[in-house]
């Protein structure tokens, strides 16, 4: 009896040590194994955002599921009210990067169009290349932001993805550098 409840025992210690050390897992077993979930869309943002700023060594974001909500909410507003169209996010106290495509697109698609722009900006003269936009990109590794949140919202038949995320605090301050 004692010999069950301690295997008892060591199989749990042993699946909560790979359930921390091996990221998200499926809750059954296959071929013995547990397996590995799919990534969620939050897991595919967070890794996309993270990725870049590490590349400038600057500390990973946190996801906020706050700023994930209000994302929602807005791009279901945008969808319902607005035929995907951009949200006008002046007034916002938020950071924000959008992106429209007319195709169905994952989290890190749209996050790599943005940190695609990496190749356009000077961090020397903290400035873009002639003909190029590098907001969003300098959004995504802006030192002092710590939170972020996304959600998309598929349009049309076709199936346009418009994809937002906020951040807290913003980026992109007039004369200051991202990193």
């Amino acid at each position: 009896m004692a010999w069950r409840f301690y295997r008892l025992v060591l199989s749990c210690v042993l699946a909560v040590a790979v359930l921390r050390c091996s990221g998200p897992v499926e809750a059954g077993r296959r071929g013995g194994l547990l397996a590995r979930t799919a990534p969620t869309a939050a897991d595919q943002f967070l890794t996309g955002h993270n990725e870049a700023r590490k590349a400038v060594l600057v500390g990973p974001l946190q996801w906020s599921a706050n700023l994930s909500s209000s994302a929602s909410a807005l791009v279901s507003h945008q969808k319902q009210n607005r035929s995907c169209e951009f949200a006008d996010l002046e007034s916002s106290t938020y950071g924000a990067n959008q992106a429209w495509t007319s195709y169905p697109v994952s989290p890190e698609e749209a996050v790599r169009s943005w940190v695609g722009e990496r190749k356009y900006y000077s961090y020397e003269n903290n400035s873009c290349a002639a003909g190029h936009e590098c907001g969003t990109y300098t959004q995504v590794v802006w030192r002092k932001t710590a939170e972020v949140g996304c959600a998309q919202a598929t349009c049309g038949k076709r199936g346009s993805t418009l994809t937002l995320c906020l951040y807290l605090p913003h980026g992109n301050v007039q004369g200051q550098k991202p990193y």
